[in-house]
């Protein structure tokens, strides 16, 4: 290989003895161009400002008593010192427009620009939920549009488009369960979990006043069918399943599941999260799901955490339709779209729980959703299902000689492989490799999940990674989990190349600390 083509000698091409990392000091902490940058406390003081300023007149205060009593404890920058403090600590941020995003069960794939245009146009990014109907008919014809390609690509009946996300979404999913239970006089009090569902589940359950119990996953990773089955009773009001499931499988009983569960007089849950493996693929309500909620950061592209509160959308079965939240949207024959709330309500919704939040949410959730829907297509979407599988599958079948993956054996996975810590020597764990991938320029994996895999690494490549990409990320984590089998000592304390060392994992999550305080009452973090 030429180095004059590559561009990019190796350590053998070069011929250069690489340093140990760990012995290099230097004077500011920096580490090449990565800059050791402190707090802002540490940069500019209180005592000074960033420009300068007249003496403020002497003039009768108008606070009544209310004046400060204390310096305000503000440090005072220039604007070039802000601007370069800001610009460092974003460069430390690691994001999908950096690099694979391996987090499972999270979805983070490439969010397309076309969506972020539309969702910052005039008429959607700055109106108010209090706005007159007829001035926001656009944003109501959004929302409304959207709901019904979320009706027709799960095959349920209705859907509530309220829910502020997953967790918001399978309260929301179980309050139309217990409505519809009391509607009927029938008072069931235990909601069956399956160990491969996700951990927000069974809190939803509990949180709704459920008694949660777990149902056993067979040798494949799947639901025990018969365990299940075996449980079924008068005092049963439902399943929450996730399908796909956390091992990254999906549930080839789930018809079967949901006949027995209607038989015995329950509901089935379905949770959604994982719906961009099988979008365009399978429709939920054909498998006899009853509701389910739309993670739309994840399937329908919104940025993580970069788009304000979330959005999780449930779609409703017949049976639950009656019993979903207000407000929706009401298209009517001339195309005016009015919403339906208490005061409009009348006798068309009787059997409404209530209401899940004051407003339908934030508005970019939708528009990106639906730009996203409209922007693929019916083929397209089929297709991301189609790739997202693809390469998850290419990751486990790149990686399984040389990791344990507990459920490859069960056949392909879906959207996300699973691999464990099982072989690792010398005390290594999955948080010694997560570390070390840090130092290979990479996120870690979804770590310790699901729990029904010792040390699990949970890793979705989603289908917006093209297979270079992918190589790559398979390069690292390949090197990292061979340094782990052989007992690398320096996994233990990677990462190196970082702008931090590593933490003390469980002092930082009990013991944080949040303010800032004056350097003699500072406690250093533990590295």
């Amino acid at each position: 290989m030429s180095m004059l083509a590559e561009g990019r000698p190796t350590k053998q091409e070069a011929n250069v003895t690489m340093p140990d990392q760990n012995a290099i000091t230097t004077h500011t902490g920096n580490r090449a161009l990565m800059v050791d940058e402190p707090l802002i406390f540490e940069i500019g003081s209180a005592d000074r400002s960033g420009v300068d300023l007249p003496e403020a007149p002497q003039v009768e205060s108008r606070l009544g008593g209310l004046e400060r009593k204390a310096p305000i404890a503000i440090p005072g920058l220039s604007e070039g010192e802000t601007v370069r403090h800001y610009t460092r600590l974003s460069r430390q941020n690691y994001a999908i427009d950096v690099g694979l995003f391996p987090l499972g069960s999270c979805t983070m794939k490439h969010n397309p620009r076309l969506n972020e245009k539309i969702a910052r146009l005039k008429g959607f990014a700055d109106i108010h939920p209090l706005q007159p109907v007829d001035s926001v008919q656009g944003a109501l014809g959004v929302i409304n549009e959207l709901a019904v390609w979320l009706i027709k690509l799960t095959g349920m009946h209705g859907v509530a488009m309220t829910p502020k996300a997953g967790a918001h979404g399978e309260l929301c999913g179980i309050l139309c369960i217990r409505a519809a239970l009391e509607a009927r006089g029938d008072a069931r009090e235990v909601i069956l979990v399956p160990e491969s569902a996700h951990g927000t589940n069974p809190a939803t359950a509990a949180f709704a006043g459920y008694k949660v119990e777990d149902i056993p996953a067979n040798a494949a990773g799947r639901v025990d069918l018969e365990a299940l089955k075996a449980r079924l009773g008068p005092d049963v009001a439902g399943v929450m399943i996730t399908n796909p499931n956390t091992c990254g499988l999906f549930e080839p009983d789930m018809k079967a599941i949901s006949d027995a569960v209607h038989a015995a007089g329950g509901y089935v849950y379905c949770d959604g999260a994982n719906f961009n493996a099988i979008v365009g693929k399978v429709r939920p309500g054909d498998l006899g799901i009853d509701a389910m909620h739309i993670n739309l950061h994840k399937t329908f592209s919104t940025p993580h955490g970069g788009g304000g509160p979330g959005s999780g959308p449930v779609v409703l079965s017949e049976a639950l339709a009656p019993y979903g939240p207000l407000p929706f949207t009401e298209r009517h024959a001339d195309g005016h779209i009015t919403l339906v709330e208490e005061e409009t309500v009348e006798d068309r919704h009787p059997h409404t729980f209530g209401r899940m939040s004051a407003f339908h949410g934030q508005m970019g959730m939708f528009t990106r959703a639906l730009t996203y829907i409209l922007s693929h297509g019916a083929d397209g979407l089929k297709q991301v299902a189609e790739d997202a599988v693809l390469n998850a599958n290419y990751i486990l079948r790149s990686l399984e000689d040389v990791l344990d993956a507990p459920f490859a054996h069960s056949g392909p996975c879906m959207h996300e492989a699973l691999f464990s810590d099982k072989g690792f020597t010398n005390d290594l764990t999955t948080l010694d490799l997560a570390k070390g991938m840090i130092d290979e320029g990479y996120h870690p994996m979804t770590m310790y999940f699901p729990l029904v895999v010792h040390g699990a690494m949970l890793v979705e490549p989603t289908e917006t990674e093209s297979k270079a990409a992918i190589d790559q990320f398979i390069g690292a984590f390949r090197s990292v989990a061979e340094r782990a089998k052989a007992g690398d000592e320096l996994l233990k304390s990677a990462p190196h190349f970082a702008p931090r060392r590593r933490l003390d994992e469980t002092q930082a999550a009990r013991k944080p600390i949040l303010v800032w305080t004056e350097p003699e009452d500072f406690a250093e973090a533990a590295e």
